[in-house]
């Protein structure tokens, strides 16, 4: 039977009805309405079913034809499947994918479990972003942000006392409080949408079989059509004596209960950067140990000048170190530890103590431990990621991946929660719209932000050649900072254009005040190949930081002043 013809008939089992105009044309077929209400809650006709599973009405036949779950059932596939699909973690892409595709009429389960922290933290529903990561981050970078706000204040005439004082206690509380209010909104918008969650973790025991344990330690098994991997990734340790059992990392910090006090931040990577600049907004002694570079795999350029304002505003570098052991001296709240490390470049030990270690070396996969290898899905071994092609799918074809865990792909919540959603939308709607990894915009919060979209300077030169891009740049004094005087000529904009086409933007970078809203604009022109003419003609804001970008004159081989007399 074609998948035409069968939104003409009515499948119970293996048999038959064919109907004209309505079941009421059958001398019993008010007792056919009424039952076929009861067991699928539609009113209409067509009301298909294959091989004991309900389809739906016309629409939803045609649909399941293009998905090719039609086929499926003709084929006596997905019998016994509980779900069509179950998505593991409850993150943003998986909270995002699972309901669109109940949006779309599938039965959808979310297993997520947050394995505690070796200091025993742990945290409610919606992933890394919610509880310890973009949220509570960008609001403690807000806080010190007001802390430099209130220096400005007197500049400006408001005259207020001299002591003033940060509670941490207060500020975690509030922070705690907000993304508390997000879990519960997101276990709601679950149950809103018919989306079955189960806090659980989840481990394939066969290619369409999970096994979900509680905190109890009760198990229980589910199956279904297809699955989506969306697990996420989690902060890496040393290997080295004493990290687990005295350091905390980023899953710890947002919720300490006490004031960290004189604190080493292990690592350069953006996380490391961020927590390091809002601790030390917050008055707190901050050192950061770096092995190597600052914000690997950004512009080199754009990572230096963000480290060298944060090093004049009181943050101490150790540059070309790494630990070799953590010790505990005394316990407390904080307490104090001491921390021995190495140069990088010679033999050279050095000694330090401090109240709070925060390790931020980078993160981990989430992906050894939910028995992919059962169902056959292949992973780097060096870094736990997923390799998928271009629709998320990884080399199992019911098996899909989003968000951080994937080989090669950005590490953000906009782009797993978007990849999400589209692949919902193909996997049950029909739509080929897939996710577009290219020239994504991101900011790290910094004391001083960072923006960015597209190729680094380095980059650019890698694939283009020195010859073949023209880096135009400026440096620029916000308005806000000439009152008090601060931070002259440190904020920064450069574009970096492909000569070989039209001058087109291929790389933004700026640095300054407000760079996620400054380079989210310049993101969706960048998607529309904005080019450097283009931006020439666009009228800029004044007086805005952004407006330099309609100005850039100065181009980095010429060497040419690029310092501001003011605003």
């Amino acid at each position: 039977v074609s998948s035409f013809s069968i939104s003409m008939y009515l499948y119970i089992d293996r048999y038959q009805v064919r109907f004209q105009n309505k079941f009421t044309m059958q001398e019993d077929g008010t007792s056919y309405q009424d039952m076929l209400l009861e067991m699928t809650g539609q009113k209409t006709v067509p009301n298909v079913f294959i091989n004991k599973t309900h389809v739906g009405g016309c629409d939803k036949t045609m649909q399941a034809h293009k998905d090719g779950s039609l086929q499926q059932l003709l084929n006596g596939e997905n019998e016994s499947y509980d779900y069509d699909l179950i998505v593991i973690g409850g993150g943003s892409g998986g909270l995002a994918c699972s309901k669109e595709a109940a949006i779309l009429g599938k039965k959808v389960m979310v297993l997520d479990y947050v394995v505690p922290t070796p200091k025993g933290t742990t945290w409610g529903l919606g992933g890394t972003c919610v509880n310890v990561g973009c949220i509570p981050k960008k609001l403690m970078h807000q806080t010190a942000m007001l802390g430099t706000a209130m220096q400005d204040a007197r500049k400006f005439g408001w005259e207020f006392e001299e002591t003033v004082k940060h509670n941490w206690e207060t500020m975690r509380t509030a922070v705690n409080n907000y993304i508390g209010s997000l879990n519960w909104g997101y276990r709601v918008a679950l149950r809103d949408k018919n989306v079955n969650y189960v806090n659980a973790y989840a481990e394939f025991i066969e290619p369409h079989k999970i096994k979900a344990t509680n905190k109890r330690g009760k198990e229980t098994f589910y199956t279904a059509a297809k699955f989506v991997l969306a697990t996420g990734e989690r902060p890496r340790y040393l290997g080295i004596p004493g990290d687990k059992e005295y350091c905390i990392t980023s899953d710890d910090l947002f919720s300490l209960p006490y004031c960290p006090g004189k604190t080493l931040v292990i690592g350069a990577s953006y996380v490391a950067l961020e927590c390091g600049g809002f601790l030390a907004g917050l008055g707190l002694d901050v050192t950061i140990m770096v092995r190597s570079i600052l914000l690997r795999g950004f512009d080199q350029d754009m990572a230096n000048r963000a480290g060298e304002h944060m090093e004049e505003h009181g943050v101490k570098f150790l540059r070309k170190y790494v630990p070799i052991k953590v010790e505990e001296l005394e316990a407390g709240t904080p307490g104090r530890l001491k921390v021995t490390a190495k140069s990088t470049e010679t033999d050279e030990i050095i000694e330090g103590e401090y109240n709070t270690v925060l390790i931020a070396v980078g993160r981990d996969a989430c992906t050894d431990k939910i028995g992919l290898d059962k169902a056959g899905v292949k992973v780097n071994s060096k870094n736990g990621k997923i390799p998928v092609n271009d629709e998320e799918q990884t080399n199992v074809p019911h098996i899909y991946a989003i968000g951080d865990i994937l080989e090669g792909k950005w590490e953000l919540t906009p782009v797993a929660i978007q990849a999400g959603k589209l692949l919902a939308r193909r996997l049950y709607r029909g739509s080929t719209l897939k996710c577009d990894y290219i020239n994504v915009p991101t900011t790290v919060f910094t004391p001083l932000e960072y923006g960015s979209c597209g190729l680094s300077e380095e980059r650019a030169i890698e694939l283009y050649g020195q010859d073949n891009i023209e880096v135009f740049h400026s440096l620029f004094w916000p308005l806000e900072f000439t009152v008090p005087g601060r931070d002259n000529n440190r904020c920064y904009g450069k574009i970096i254009c492909n000569k070989l086409d039209d001058d087109r933007v291929i790389g933004f970078h700026y640095l300054g005040p407000n760079a996620g809203e400054v380079t989210q604009g310049f993101g969706a022109a960048m998607k529309c190949r904005v080019t450097k003419e283009q931006l020439d003609s666009t009228i800029g804001i004044h007086p805005t930081c952004a407006e330099v970008f309609t100005t850039l004159e100065v181009t980095k081989s010429s060497g040419g002043d690029i310092t501001q007399a003011g605003c």
